[in-house]
């Protein structure tokens, strides 16, 4: 039989089929458990091509007083004082996710639509693999997945307080990185299971044996170096971030409140009071009238709805006939405005987050992407060694956040729920 072009799956007709379906239609896919992705606009920095984003930031007052007292001499002026400014620095991390697409695949569904369904789940999935990772890496990039409670021959448990459930859903055949400090243990450790019950992560190889213990902390395979400063980072810093020294201006330094005293059996229920608490200290630094988000973990999110409950108002829409019980989020006014609370899996159980959603972007040159920079319209490419499509997600951005010490962060929180 003579070849027929026609039936052929040419590169560029996968391509041209993928960017027709697929186009106008990504956005629509992302997860909604991703919270902090979806409330942080990014920002392209191409004014700042291959170099650093950069921000002014003005961190103090002008003090160049003089007080002349009621006389009405002509009184001798103090030196001027002037305000504190410095230049915030931020580059995009690169984050690259590789699938593949067999020809027998491709070569099996040669219309458009044929195409379609095939390659159709291998993009959500590959989209909702990727925006998931960035949301862990936007919560806890250089802060670390967890640390390690308790270890066994070839599993280890996590401590409670630093378990996120999002962080493991799906993760078997994922491969993480042990760390003591700054010094790694084990590297590329493949889990085999995860048992959300105990908190336990069970592995394809001895763990024990290689040296991991207790403390050591988890880190996605190659992250530790390579990732960027997530929102716990950010809220935890009391040294040098962005290139402005927190050490040496109390504006660029979150605010810590403690919901309970210790991780040690010191832990204490998140409550509305201890929210305002936080709130209140991002006043002192400047945080007024703005709408204010509260990130914390379902446990404690349950924990603040019971709470509410018993200070329930209903409004006009109230009918006697049906009360709707339960709700998405809770809203309530503070003394700064607005207050939302917001549960997400991929909050840590220990602790919660209050910031103002404004004062962060995502910078970089690239949002999340099936195109490759410099060869736009082509997602899809033959392997030379092996029967397959490869297919790449992209990303390079980073977090920023533009007022750190209007933020809280809470901790030792323990959940009733």
């Amino acid at each position: 039989m003579a070849f027929d072009p026609s039936q052929s799956n040419a590169v560029d007709t996968l391509n041209g089929h993928f960017k027709e379906s697929y186009a106008d239609k990504i956005k629509d896919l992302i997860p909604e458990g991703v919270k902090f992705y979806n409330m942080v606009e990014f920002n392209s920095a191409d004014k700042q091509p291959g170099n650093y984003y950069h921000q002014p930031v003005t961190l103090g007052l002008e003090h160049g007083f003089t007080y002349g007292g009621a006389a009405g001499s002509a009184f001798a002026l103090n030196d001027a004082v002037a305000s504190a400014h410095q230049d915030a620095q931020v580059r995009g991390h690169e984050l690259v996710l590789r699938s593949y697409l067999s020809v027998a695949a491709a070569s099996r569904s040669k219309s458009k639509n044929s195409f379609v369904q095939e390659s159709k789940l291998l993009v959500q999935n590959m989209l909702k693999s990727m925006v998931r990772r960035m949301e862990v890496q936007l919560m806890y990039g250089k802060s670390g997945l967890g640390i390690v409670k308790t270890v066994s021959t070839t599993s280890i448990t996590l401590e409670s307080y630093e378990w996120a459930a999002g962080i493991w859903s799906g993760a078997e055949n994922m491969l993480v990185d042990f760390y003591n400090g700054a010094t790694l243990v084990l590297g590329g450790a493949k889990i085999a299971n995860v048992d959300f019950d105990l908190k336990k992560l069970t592995f394809t190889t001895d763990v024990a044996a290689a040296g991991v213990l207790a403390t050591h902390k988890v880190f996605y395979k190659g992250a530790k170096a390579n990732e960027f400063d997530g929102l716990h980072s950010i809220l935890s810093n009391t040294g040098s971030i962005f290139g402005i020294d927190a050490a040496s201006y109390s504006l660029w330094k979150s605010n810590t409140v403690e919901v309970g005293t210790n991780f040690s059996g010191g832990e204490a229920v998140l409550s509305f009071k201890k929210v305002e608490a936080a709130i209140a200290r991002g006043m002192e630094k400047g945080l007024a009238d703005e709408e204010v988000t509260v990130i914390c973990n379902p446990k404690s999110w349950n924990d603040l709805l019971t709470e509410q409950a018993a200070k329930r108002q209903y409004d006009s829409s109230y009918s006697e006939n049906k009360i709707k019980q339960g709700a998405k989020e809770i809203e309530f006014h503070g003394a700064a405005g607005m207050i939302k609370i917001v549960s997400s899996i991929y909050c840590k159980e220990g602790y919660a987050y209050v910031i103002c959603p404004k004062e962060f972007s995502r910078i970089g040159s690239s949002d999340i992407t099936f195109e490759q920079p410099g060869f736009e319209g082509k997602f899809l490419k033959l392997l030379e060694n092996a029967n397959a499509y490869e297919m790449r997600c992209y990303t390079d951005q980073a977090l920023f956040c533009a007022a750190p010490g209007v933020m809280s962060l809470l901790t030792f929180i323990k959940n009733d729920n």
